[in-house]
């Protein structure tokens, strides 16, 4: 018997593995990498090998952006569609269980834990659009929900499983300890960029103003300053590791901007490249530099060069400009 589990590497997900493991059954994994995930850790790798257990990594394409850009049920509290991106995860599973010949997947979803995701409807829904109607067995509360066919036709114990409902850890808690595994999980994070406010309005402006939306496109919106002028795009850095990716991942047609002689940002402008775009993104990038500071003060001109890499031979112009002040930063900020 051999079961796909769905291994975030967080404690339920862990947890649920353990559970299945314990009835003797094999067990191979798979970790999903999504573009909008903030975790830094390698946490499912790492349950991974303490389990002694294979895992495969999917890393989410461009179809998963036009998930998230249209989401057939909706959003949650922020640009997240959950539903969605957990029916997207299981017709995966589905693809790969069928591959590795595996008999059933299970999940560490817990009933109730996420308002969204995790109702009895949803988890219905869920495994239903991905094809999975009564395939998909959830260890943790399994004793709430309907009986699957993994329990059905013996190939689980159901009396083995459990009842956890409710956003509380604590019986998870409970049973990490029992598991003698209390020192083996992350604790809880930030988990999904999509429920960031911020975030989510930089992503909402991205969807506005480009038909065709690129990782590279997500992975900007991670790092930075970003204003918008119309159909221009301005993004400043905020530090020295943030001016290196930006360098990294600016198209070719892209413009750069730095105060020369002084700390400064590097700044990127995007899209249309009018006069007043290139004026707005030599301004923002004065005010952030360190001659910045004391050009408001005293109210004088800081220089900014600019380079345009798109021509054969890359042109560097210089302009002289008043640093950007607070007004024009909020009337421009994302």
């Amino acid at each position: 018997m051999r079961a796909l589990a769905l291994l975030s590497g967080g404690l339920d997900s862990i947890l649920a593995t353990k559970l299945i493991l314990d009835q003797g059954i094999e067990v191979v994994a798979v970790n999903f990498i999504l573009p909008f995930g903030v975790e830094k850790e390698d946490y499912a790798g790492e349950v991974a090998r303490r389990f002694g257990i294979p895992l495969i990594r999917v890393k989410a394409g461009d179809e998963y952006l036009d998930m998230v850009r249209n989401p057939e049920h909706g959003y949650g509290s922020g640009i997240n569609p959950c539903i969605d991106c957990r029916i997207y995860m299981l017709r995966e599973a589905k693809r790969i269980a069928k591959a590795l010949g595996a008999n059933f997947i299970f999940t560490g979803d817990v009933l109730g834990e996420r308002p969204m995701s995790q109702h009895r409807k949803a988890l219905e829904l869920e495994e239903k659009e991905a094809g999975l109607e009564k395939m998909v067995l959830r260890p943790l509360s399994a004793k709430l929900l309907a009986e699957t066919i993994p329990e059905r036709e013996g190939w689980v114990d159901r009396n083995k499983l459990f009842a956890i409902k409710g956003k509380s850890r604590k019986p998870q808690i409970a049973l990490a300890r029992k598991f003698g595994l209390q020192d083996d999980y992350p604790s809880p994070s930030g988990g999904c960029l999509l429920t960031n406010k911020e975030f989510a309005s930089k992503l909402r402006d991205l969807f506005e103003h480009k038909e065709k939306v690129s990782m590279r496109d997500v992975k900007l919106l991670k790092i930075g300053r970003h204003f918008r002028f119309a159909a221009s795009k301005i993004v400043v850095g905020r530090n020295e590791a943030e001016n290196k990716l930006l360098l990294d991942l600016k198209n070719p047609e892209d413009y750069v901007f730095e105060v020369p002689g002084y700390g400064s940002p590097i700044t990127i402008l995007e899209g249309t490249k009018s006069k007043e775009a290139i004026e707005l993104a030599a301004k923002l990038t004065a005010r952030y530099s360190d001659a910045g500071a004391s050009a408001e003060e005293k109210g004088v001109l800081v220089e900014v060069k600019y380079e345009d890499k798109g021509q054969k031979e890359a042109q560097v112009t210089s302009i002289v400009v008043s640093p950007s002040d607070e007004n024009e930063v909020v009337r421009l900020r994302i």
